[in-house]
């Protein structure tokens, strides 16, 4: 976002400002601020997607699959819990330094596309494309589905859009294999 934007960023919002002693004030904070990566003054969501990939290597290296669900599963519900304590401190819904959403669902894709660089950097790119632009229905959802489940939504959902175009890609061409 430039600097000269006259638009105050969700972030500068009237309400609780989003600082390190926010982050270590509750663990739902901690959470839903992506362990810090939500203070980033730039890009915060892009941010928060790439820390999905220590999580994901690191499942990856453990090796067994059922362990991998279990924890997309149970970070993206402790995700709902955690934005939604979030957003009701911060007194404003889907703040972009809450970026658990871009974490829970980046770390399901990548348990769909696996490793290795070239798919890793695809899935990221279709993800990111999909969260930015919101097409429908992503958009639809973030405009209309509140509180944690609707911080979670849009972004489960891009994730699913991202794994669609990947699996196509992948068919039709081959690439990233």
């Amino acid at each position: 976002m430039p600097t000269d934007d006259p638009v105050p960023r969700a972030i500068d919002a009237p309400g609780t400002p989003v600082s390190v002693r926010f982050l270590v004030s509750h663990p739902a904070h901690f959470l839903a601020l992506g362990f810090g990566a939500g203070l980033s003054p730039a890009a915060p969501g892009t941010v928060g997607t790439l820390v999905a990939i220590p999580i994901a290597a690191l499942l990856w290296r453990i090796g067994h699959d059922v362990l991998y669900v279990a924890v997309v599963l149970a970070l993206t519900a402790a995700g709902v819990w955690a934005a939604a304590r979030t957003t009701r401190d911060l007194g404003r819904d889907d703040d972009g330094a809450i970026v658990i959403d871009e974490i829970a669902a980046f770390v399901a894709l990548l348990f769909l596309v696996g490793d290795g660089p070239l798919r890793i950097a695809y899935a990221f790119a279709l993800f990111r494309l999909f969260d930015v632009v919101k097409p429908p229905p992503i958009g639809w959802l973030d405009a209309h589905v509140k509180g944690g489940l609707g911080v979670m939504l849009d972004d489960v959902v891009a994730a699913a859009l991202a794994a669609f175009v990947y699996a196509v890609t992948v068919r039709l061409t081959g690439w990233p294999a």
